[in-house]
C-alpha cells in the first residue's frame, strides 16, 4: 500500500536526536561481507529501504542473514552462489552494482543488470569497468553486464573520476587481487573510509585511507569480522537543516565532527551556527540566519564536489535552508544535472528561486512558504520538500514517501519525537 505524509508546518523542532548509521557506508560494507567465506557482523545498520533491498539481493545469492538486534546484522556468505542477479531487485537501487567487485574477486565472474536508483541525471558506470579491466577482467556490455577474470592481478589504476561507488568496487576487487594495486584519483568520503577500515578488519592490507591514493596488497582470502558503521553525516546535515528552517533548537548526539567540517563551514556562511561539544552538536533557536556576502558585496556561492568539498547529497537540503535565510545565494550543483529540478515544487510553495540552468539556482530569502501537495522525486529532494513543509504555513501532503524511506529510517517517528506534526497515512483517498 502506497503511503504519504500529512504535514502541518509552523512548529519549531525541539529536542534530542541521534543519527542513524551511514547509508552510504552500510551498502558497500554489506557487499564487502561477501568477500569472505566466514560470517561477518555489522553494527549500527540503518533499517531503511535501500539496505533491505540490497539484503534481498544478498539473500537471493545464498547468504544467510540474522538480525542479532534491531541494528546489528550477521551475514553468513559461506553458501553464496555466483548466479545472475535478480533484475527486479537491481532496478530498485543504485547500490546493486556494488556486488560486482566482491563477486568478481571471489568467484571470477559476475552477471548483473544495470542498476536503478534516483533519477538525478546521468550516473556513469564506466569508471567501475575500466578499473576492473585494468585488473585483468574482461567486460561485456549488453542488456546485462558480464565480467570474467580467471585471476585478478594488481595494477596501477587511475580512476577517470573520483566516483565513490567505483572506488568502493575497485577497492573490494583489489583486496583479493594477486599483487599490489594502487588506486589513484580515488574517492575519500567518510563512507569510503568506513569501508576501507572494515576491509582491514577482514584481513585486507590498505594504505592511504582518507586520501585520494590507496595502495592495496592483495590477499588470497579474507575472513569474517565485526565492524561498525559510522553516523550518517548527511542525516546530521538534514537535522541541522530542520532546526534552521523551523527556527527550532535541536541537539544531535553521536556525531563525528570530522565528517561535518565542510557542511558546517557553508552553513555558517548562511547564518546557521552550531555549537559542538565532542560528539554532540546543537543548533540553537532564534538565529539571525543572514547570508554573508562575499568580499565586495558579491553574491556568495555554495558548490558541491568530491570530498572534502561540500557533499552533493546535501545540496537539496541547503536549497531549502536558503529559502529561510535573509539574503541571496547561488547554489551550484556540479555533480548531477537533474538534481535541482525539484525546486519547482518549492517555487509552488512560495520560494523565491530562479533556476538558471540544470546546475544552478539563485535563491532570495526569507520566503513565506505555504503548504502544498507535492510528490517526493528522490531520497534527498524528498527530505528537502519535507523540511519545506515543516517550515510552511498550513498543511502539506507529500506523496511517494517510499523514496524518503530509502534513505531515512523511521523519519516520521523521529520528527514527531522532536515535536513536528507529521502523520503517515495510506495514499488512497488523500487529496492530490
Amino acid at each position: 500500500m502506497a503511503e504519504c505524509f500529512r504535514v502541518l508546518g509552523g512548529t519549531p523542532a525541539r529536542g534530542l536526536v541521534r543519527p542513524a548509521g551511514n547509508k552510504n557506508a552500510a551498502l558497500p560494507m554489506i557487499a564487502a561481507s561477501l568477500l569472505a567465506e566466514q560470517p561477518s557482523t555489522i553494527k549500527n545498520v540503518p533499517r531503511i529501504r535501500d539496505v533491505h533491498t540490497l539484503l534481498d539481493l544478498v539473500e537471493f545469492l545464498g547468504a544467510t542473514l540474522t538480525w542479532v538486534d534491531d541494528h546489528t546484522l550477521r551475514i553468513d556468505p559461506s553458501k553464496l552462489e555466483p548466479k545472475p542477479l535478480d533484475p527486479a531487485l537491481c532496478a530498485r537501487i543504485r547500490a546493486s552494482i556494488l556486488l560486482a567487485g566482491p563477486l568478481l574477486a571471489r568467484f571470477g565472474h559476475v552477471t548483473l543488470p544495470p542498476p536503478g536508483g534516483d533519477v538525478i541525471g546521468r550516473r556513469r558506470v564506466d569508471t567501475h569497468f575500466l578499473a576492473f579491466e585494468q585488473m585483468g577482467a574482461e567486460v561485456e556490455i549488453g542488456a546485462e553486464y558480464t565480467l570474467e577474470a580467471r585471476r585478478l592481478v594488481g595494477a596501477d589504476v587511475f580512476l577517470d573520476e573520483p566516483s565513490v561507488t567505483a572506488t568502493e568496487n575497485a577497492l573490494m576487487a583489489a583486496v583479493r587481487c594477486h599483487g599490489t594495486t594502487v588506486l589513484n584519483n580515488a574517492a575519500s568520503e567518510p563512507h569510503v573510509q568506513d569501508l576501507a577500515r572494515a576491509l582491514v578488519a577482514m584481513g585486507a592490507s590498505i594504505d592511504g585511507i582518507g586520501t585520494n591514493r590507496l595502495t592495496v596488497e592483495g590477499q588470497s582470502e579474507l575472513h569474517g569480522a565485526e565492524v561498525e558503521i559510522g553516523p550518517d553525516h548527511i542525516e546530521v546535515g538534514s537535522f541541522i537543516g530542520l532546526a534552521a528552517v523551523t527556527d527550532g533548537e535541536v541537539t544531535i548526539e553521536g556525531v563525528r565532527i570530522s565528517d561535518l567540517r565542510p557542511v558546517l563551514l557553508q552553513l555558517e556562511r548562511m547564518g546557521v551556527h552550531c555549537s559542538v561539544d565532542e560528539n554532540r552538536l546543537t543548533v540553537e533557536a532564534s538565529q539571525e540566519r543572514r547570508i554573508r556576502s562575499d568580499l565586495g558585496g558579491h553574491i556568495p556561492k555554495i558548490e558541491d564536489g568530491p570530498w572534502p568539498a561540500f557533499p552533493a547529497d546535501l545540496m537539496s537540503i541547503v536549497v531549502v535552508v536558503a529559502t529561510q535565510c535573509t539574503g541571496q545565494i547561488l547554489i551550484f550543483e556540479k555533480m548531477f544535472e537533474s538534481r535541482l529540478f525539484f525546486v519547482d515544487l518549492l517555487v509552488g510553495m512560495g520560494a523565491q528561486i530562479v533556476l538558471c540552468d540544470p546546475h544552478r539556482v539563485v535563491i532570495a530569502g526569507p520566503a513565506r512558504l505555504r503548504g502544498s501537495v507535492v510528490r517526493s522525486p528522490d531520497i534527498r529532494a524528498g527530505m528537502a520538500v519535507l523540511l519545506a513543509a515543516l517550515a510552511a504555513e498550513g498543511e502539506s501532503v507529500i506523496h511517494n514517501v517510499s523514496q524518503i524511506d530509502r534513505g531515512y529510517e523511521r523519519i516520521d517517528d523521529r520528527l514527531r519525537a522532536l515535536g513536528c506534526h507529521v502523520e503517515r497515512v495510506d495514499d488512497v483517498g488523500v487529496r492530490s
